[in-house]
């Protein structure tokens, strides 16, 4: 009789203690996927904000036609500069599909800003052309963001 105690006992303790650990596991999991959900929640609304507040300038300097073609330049590459730093950042953090959409709208805002630097001002075809493949670029990223968000990334490289 004290066998069957005592090995009764001891399946107890190993059942109650598997149970926990796995529990503790599944929490940490699920603690680690909200970590990596909000880093990439930040990632991207500073990322967004970043090629906004380029463009936004992009589009000051393209409608003052009287600004000197350095200004010009100087001013666009400065607000374009602090998207690099970021678009590395999406390249290690974000799944392929955002980090592809990043990679287009990156692109299509460093045309747009090469136009305004060689002096296209808002009303040619060449800069609304450019815009418009910006805006639609943006809305591709920003659509993809946040499926990404939704399913809690799914995959945090490329």
């Amino acid at each position: 009789m004290q066998w069957v105690t005592l090995i009764s006992t001891v399946v107890g303790a190993a059942i109650a203690t598997g149970s926990a650990m796995l529990l503790d596991r599944r929490r940490w999991q699920r603690e680690r996927m909200d970590r990596e959900t909000q880093t990439r929640r930040t990632l991207y609304g500073e990322y967004l904000a970043c090629l906004s507040e380029a463009r936004h300038t992009s589009g000051n300097v393209a409608r003052d036609p009287d600004m000197p073609i350095p200004v010009r330049r100087a001013t666009a590459r400065a607000a374009f500069g602090p998207c690099i730093g970021l678009r590395y950042q999406m390249t290690i953090t974000a799944p392929t599909r955002v980090v592809d959409a990043s990679e287009d709208a990156f692109r299509q805002l460093r045309d747009l800003r090469d136009l305004v630097m060689e002096g296209v001002s808002v009303t040619e075809p060449a800069y609304m052309a450019g815009r418009r493949g910006h805006d639609d670029a943006l809305a591709v990223l920003r659509l993809r963001m946040r499926e990404d968000l939704r399913s809690g990334g799914g995959g945090t490289a490329p």
